[in-house]
């Protein structure tokens, strides 16, 4: 299969800088393999999504140069499909119902059948106890991640490395799902300067769309040390098409990290 990669924010808020490293590290990886990169808005925790930032990641991507191929998908049109995902792994016994706190599942009882029937149920896998349905009735991130890369037939993963300690358990759910598994890269997390990680919940500002060049030459700058390709690119002229051309998407492997 020719390479295929993709973007998935999820629409909680505007895109910041952190963001911007992410998809410009996927879409460069993409064009680099001559490869297509497709997008995907995870908005299936409904609660946390904030009314219209799907439709502002979109615009700010687009202002931004990022070209998608095919639709965008949303997660919230594929409930049926998860579950049905969810339904496979009950079937073959690989889930269990749980009525435990996160707190209380380093002594779950659960798994040998001892539920607490006043608290409502989650399921979790019989590897690393890890939820795939929430207790809130959603379906959760690792669970509906993993279907729609299948779905999609996403090759390759290029993503930030906070999701690094995630891949194995998409691998344990694509296994028990039948499905192929992609191959994952992860790019330097952007931090403040506390140390933390840039997120909307420690305040991050969007993405200034005043400053597309200088931001998109800052990104490219953190996740491709072959800065020589530039030469001498002025950060106030730099484009994302200037950085397909110079093939800087190659070079990304050499400064993440492989899982």
């Amino acid at each position: 299969m020719s390479y295929r990669g993709r973007f998935a924010p999820s629409p909680t808020g505007p895109l910041h800088f952190g963001s911007l490293v992410a998809a410009t590290a996927s879409y460069l990886a993409a064009r680099a393999h001559g490869g297509e990169w497709l997008v995907r808005i995870e908005d299936i925790d409904g609660p946390r999504c904030v009314p219209g930032a799907a439709t502002d990641i979109l615009r700010t991507l687009e202002a931004f140069g990022f070209e998608w191929d095919g639709p965008v998908v949303y997660q919230s049109e594929r409930t049926d499909v998860y579950l049905e995902a969810l339904d496979r792994l009950r079937r073959g016994d690989l889930v269990y119902p749980c009525s435990c706190s996160r707190k209380e599942t380093g002594e779950c009882k659960c798994r040998d059948g001892v539920r607490n029937p006043s608290r409502p149920l989650s399921w979790r896998t019989r590897f690393d106890d890890f939820v795939v349905f929430r207790s809130d009735g959603l379906f959760a991130y690792q669970l509906a991640v993993v279907v729609d890369d299948e779905w999609q037939g996403i090759t390759d993963v290029v993503r930030g490395a906070d999701l690094i300690d995630s891949v194995p358990r998409h691998r344990w759910l694509q296994e028990a799902l039948g499905y192929g598994t992609p191959r994952y890269l992860h790019v330097p997390v952007v931090v403040n300067e506390a140390g933390e990680k840039l997120s909307k919940q420690t305040g991050a500002p969007p993405l200034d769309l005043s400053r597309v060049p200088e931001l998109l030459f800052a990104a490219v700058k953190l996740i491709s040390h072959d800065f020589e390709h530039l030469g001498s690119a002025d950060p106030r002229q730099f484009s994302l098409e200037l950085a397909v051309r110079a093939n800087l998407g190659r070079h990304i492997k050499d400064h993440g990290k492989v899982a």
